[in-house]
């Protein structure tokens, strides 16, 4: 009886086949998705045309085969082992998209064998060999199946149904672009807006401390009078009678000892990964992606295990993986100072191994691979600077996690001043706090030069103040009080790291505790996966741009998320995905047919269709510049031909050009389609032509065609009124002047278009 393998992509079937041999069969890996959802068009051809409609078939969209990468090769591989076997075990991620990636293979092509599941959250040998000898009827995973496909399905007719609608209702006229609207992409722009809002809208405050020197016998250190947000002294006048009062003023102190300990940061998983690069390196969540990615599969690399990770623990079953890969980094010149002679192994939600928080959960942390460890060194000397640090960070956490305790020695300081008032001279508290180290412990593994970005910061260094001797009791004099005016800060943008961060919090922009709740559980909005991506989306769509290292709504994108504020909050809130995942936990559980959670979520996106039809003239300008038009001849417009990066270069005049057009892919979980070329509107009358910026609008938007005639007269050098117009609003945008030969000369507006508007 022959069997089939299929795996989620080539390292599974890798381990797989080092686990295994092919004691259970043949391994054949996919590569994630190897199908994708029919276009609207593909179903319905009157779908081709965009417009304000329910992209909702009467039944499910079907599948086709992707045909990205080496995709159909793999897929027409499966396909035909299908035909020659009587059974198959599906080992693709044990979570719900993994099923589906698996299932939808089986569907697609009808296969009706035996059919039996294994489940894995790490891929270990011992692992993978306790999922193979307890291998599950695929049949008991048919909830979570339908509820993959629902999923897919609502966001297929939610995002590309509303994507359609708001560009076609709410894009300018004339304006290129589209207007990407997506269960995860559009409350992922509202979490910048917001907080662009907040910045904007936030006033700072003045408050004030008081700082004094506090004399004992062995010595003097700096006591600060520093009240809680709440009781902050926004008064000068109050804050210099306390300096007055503690001026030589002597009393007791309170004198507290503590010995305390403080356990190593857990692992990084995707997203702790990207919001720590991007803190450290300024580096995108993208860069982060690539750079992990090319660890982990670059030729002669595979130096991490797989990067996309949702969860900081490891299984159980790789405790004794831990003396391997710590003696293999030990043996390193960075790490060779570290004294780990025995691996601490902490178990348990509080620590590092714990089977019991990977459960429904594909990738453990990230750390070393254990199976490169002997040839370690001939790998690394084929990394990028990149690729290093980003490999001595991983490794720098994986160490750190074995390590002791750091402990250190707390002496905490109290000192009441008597302040004189008309309430009687109710006295306020000086404070100091002193922190001795006693064993670095895993702080040892960061080093001086580069400390843990997720144990400390300034908060603690401001603490570490080193104090004399000090006995309770003991009296002390203050002297030189002084005053620090203080001013509120406004909270800081988001970077890529920190926005992907809040996308997996984001149960935090949410109130409802039931909604909160789930989206916990969720892990946000968004994967580990996908999350990089719509952030790319959104700036590739000018709903985004960039400060330097920060992200910062454009114009569009905050008047965008305003719009639909008002007119379809549903559509920016996070709290939308948590109601998802109800809607689908009720199909793994049984109580939902997955069929009715797909209507429902139509019949709502139909609402909001109604929703954003009724904004009409918003007149939405994504700030897209026209595309280059090239004048060959007299009263003639250039041939636009498409590039394969979506760019357009000019050639000769010729017959009309036939209408190229690139399918857009099934979207991933919570994005919005990649956009469609729109259709060209035809000029009104034939003595006159459209001016040229919207010309070259409408060559852009719809690929090359035959163009009225453009008269010599509206040919001049001059650049047209919207040209012009465009060019003051980017100039303002960006803080710049605008020349003044950009407003006579076509030519100059044109250049300074082409540099700026990107």
């Amino acid at each position: 009886m022959a069997t089939l393998i299929i795996t989620e992509k080539s390292s599974q079937a890798k381990d797989l086949r080092a686990a295994l041999g092919d004691r259970y069969g043949r391994i054949l890996p996919a590569e994630g998705h190897l199908l994708r959802l029919a276009e609207p068009d593909e179903v319905d051809p009157a779908w081709k045309r965009w417009s304000p409609t329910l992209l909702k078939p009467d039944g499910l969209f079907p599948t086709r085969p992707d045909q990205g990468g080496n995709k159909a090769a793999k897929l027409q591989a499966i396909t035909a082992a299908l035909r020659a076997c009587d059974e198959v075990i599906l080992a693709t991620d044990c979570d719900r998209e993994g099923q589906l990636i698996g299932q939808e293979i089986l569907e697609h092509v009808g296969y009706r064998g035996k059919v039996r599941r294994a489940l894995f959250t790490a891929q270990d040998p011992k692992t993978l060999r306790d999922a193979f000898a307890a291998l599950k009827p695929n049949d008991s995973m048919r909830p979570l199946y339908e509820a993959a496909v629902a999923r897919q399905q609502a966001d297929q007719i939610y995002n590309l149904s509303l994507t359609r609608t708001a560009t076609k209702t709410l894009l300018a006229p004339g304006t290129r672009g589209v207007i990407g609207i997506g269960r995860v992409k559009t409350p992922t722009l509202a979490i910048v807006c917001l907080r662009e809002l907040e910045i904007r809208n936030f006033k700072p405050e003045d408050y004030f401390e008081v700082v004094a020197t506090a004399a004992v016998a062995e010595g003097s250190f700096q006591m600060r009078h520093a009240p809680a947000p709440k009781d902050r002294i926004k008064d000068r006048t109050a804050a210099e009678a306390i300096a007055r009062a503690a001026d030589n003023h002597r009393g007791p102190l309170t004198v507290t000892v503590e010995e305390k300990r403080q356990a190593p940061p857990k692992l990084y998983d995707l997203p702790s990964l990207q919001k720590t690069c991007g803190q450290r390196w300024g580096w995108t969540a993208d860069r982060t992606l690539a750079v992990a990615q090319e660890l982990y599969d670059g030729e002669g690399k595979k130096l991490i295990t797989y990067p996309r990770a949702e969860a900081r623990y490891l299984s159980e079953n790789q405790i004794a993986d831990a003396p391997a890969i710590v003696g293999a980094l030990t043996r390193l010149r960075g790490f060779a100072h570290l004294d780990i002679a025995r691996p601490v192994i902490r178990k348990g939600k509080s620590g590092h191994f714990c089977d019991k928080a990977l459960e429904g959960v594909s990738h453990h942390a990230v750390i070393p691979n254990v199976n490169v460890l002997d040839d370690l060194e001939s790998r690394l000397v084929r990394l990028t600077d990149d690729e290093k640090r980003l490999f001595a960070l991983i490794c720098r956490s994986y160490l750190a996690a074995v390590m002791p305790d750091y402990e250190y020695r707390q002496t905490s300081v109290t000192m009441p001043v008597p302040v004189p008032s008309a309430e009687g001279g109710k006295p306020v508290a000086f404070r100091a706090v002193g922190r001795i180290p006693l064993k670095l412990g895993w702080k040892a593994a960061f080093g001086s030069a580069e400390s843990d970005d997720r144990s400390g910061g300034k908060a603690e260094e401001e603490a570490e103040q080193t104090l004399p001797p000090l006995t309770d009791g003991e009296s002390a004099i203050l002297t030189d009080p002084k005053v620090e005016a203080k001013r509120t800060q406004a909270p800081p943008r988001y970077n890529e790291g920190t926005l992907v961060d809040a996308m997996q919090n984001a149960w935090r922009f949410v109130e409802d505790p039931a909604l909160r709740d789930r989206l916990k559980e969720a892990k946000g909005i968004g994967t580990p996966a996908t999350r990089a991506e719509v952030i790319k989306g959104l700036r590739k769509q000018n709903l985004l741009g960039a400060d330097g290292k920060w992200l910062v709504p454009t114009p569009a994108g905050l008047h965008l998320f305003e719009t639909l504020r008002a007119a379809a909050p549903t559509l920016v809130d996070p709290g939308t995905t948590a109601l998802w995942e109800m809607k689908l936990d009720e199909v793994v559980t049984g109580r939902a047919d997955f069929r009715r959670v797909i209507d429902a979520i139509a019949t709502e996106a139909e609402r909001l269709i109604g929703a954003l039809v009724g904004q009409r003239g918003t007149a939405l300008d994504l700030g897209l510049p026209a595309a280059k038009v090239r004048f060959a001849g007299r009263g003639a417009v250039g041939r636009r031909t498409t590039t394969r990066g979506g760019g357009a270069v000019s050639g000769d005049v010729a017959k009309p050009a036939r209408r190229r057009t690139r399918k857009v892919a099934a979207p991933a979980e919570g994005d919005a389609a990649a956009p469609k070329p729109r259709r060209t509107r035809k000029a009104k009358g034939t003595g006159s032509a459209p001016p040229i910026a919207a010309v070259a609008a409408a060559v852009a938007e719809s690929g090359p065609a035959e163009a009225s005639p453009i008269p010599e007269s509206r040919r001049r050098r001059e650049p047209t009124e919207r040209m012009v117009a465009f060019a003051r609003s980017l100039a303002e945008r960006k803080g710049i002047a605008l020349p003044d030969p950009c407003l006579h000369d076509f030519d100059q507006c044109r250049s300074f278009l082409d540099q700026h508007a990107r």
